[in-house]
């Protein structure tokens, strides 16, 4: 059986969710989970998905399934306000190895700083601006990589391909749930920022309309602290997957038809 990689051209973040929920019905390869979220459970996976998403600010950023349906919509729009604290704030709960937020603005620096010869000329007064800063709870010097991206920008102009915002690192193997967002990785051309971002595993259903909602606001709010304009977001994915519990939803959406 091919490794197929499929390629979805997207007017917006609702159009996106549609095509891909569409066309993981053709495309993708049913298999039993062996590990991870639902081991046991059957879901039904794309091999590779890249899905280029021209105007992702468009209101609304929530897909809207008809009430015909019967069927509550994959994402309530209130559940957006609750979920991007864990993207841009550095929150994180009692029994939480991280949050994407926490990687995000107060990520544990790994190497030292003292050493002038491998860090940023730039860094005493990275630490002044509160960019590099000393977290009590971890007691260490943490990162807050969204302010860093935007002062890169702002002050050494916006062709360079330095600026990859990192989720993933080493010891996430160890984890029984490592991050599904790996990375989100930005290009500013034409005075538009324009994400990138990799999911190693995508929960299609509710995940993927949560997940882009939240990452085109956090784009907006670099945006306008930069003084540029809005781009597009580049998702992809090995594991973008539907599962089982939703597969005679998504069969029906698709052909029309109530479900049963």
């Amino acid at each position: 059986m091919n490794f197929e990689c499929t390629h979805i051209n997207a007017r917006d973040l609702p159009d996106a969710w549609f095509q891909a929920v569409y066309n993981v019905l053709d495309k993708g390869k049913e298999f039993l989970i062996d590990r991870g979220s639902y081991a046991s459970k059957n879901r039904l996976e794309f091999d590779y998905v890249t899905i280029q998403i021209k105007y992702p600010g468009t209101r609304p950023l929530l897909p809207e399934i008809s009430p015909q349906y019967g069927v509550p919509n994959p994402v309530d729009t209130k559940y957006i306000d609750q979920y991007l604290p864990y993207l841009m704030t550095g929150y994180i709960g009692h029994g939480e190895a991280y949050t994407y937020g926490q990687r995000l603005v107060r990520f544990p620096i790994p190497f030292l700083l003292e050493n002038k010869d491998i860090v940023l000329r730039e860094i005493d007064e990275l630490k002044k601006l509160n960019i590099v800063f000393f977290d009590e709870e971890f007691q260490c010097l943490c990162l807050n990589q969204i302010e860093l991206l935007i002062w890169t920008y702002k002050n050494k102009g916006q062709r360079n391909n330095q600026m990859t915002m990192q989720i993933a690192h080493p010891s996430d193997m160890l984890l029984q749930d490592p991050p599904c967002l790996r990375s989100i990785d930005t290009r500013l051309q034409f005075n538009q920022l324009h994400f990138i971002v990799y999911f190693r595993s995508w929960d299609l259903w509710n995940g993927f309309p949560a997940n882009l909602a939240a990452l085109q606001l956090l784009k907006e709010y670099i945006v306008s602290s930069i003084g540029i304009e809005d781009g597009q977001i580049i998702a992809s994915s090995k594991g973008l997957h539907l599962y089982d519990h939703c597969f005679e939803i998504a069969r029906c959406i698709r052909s029309g038809k109530q479900s049963m």
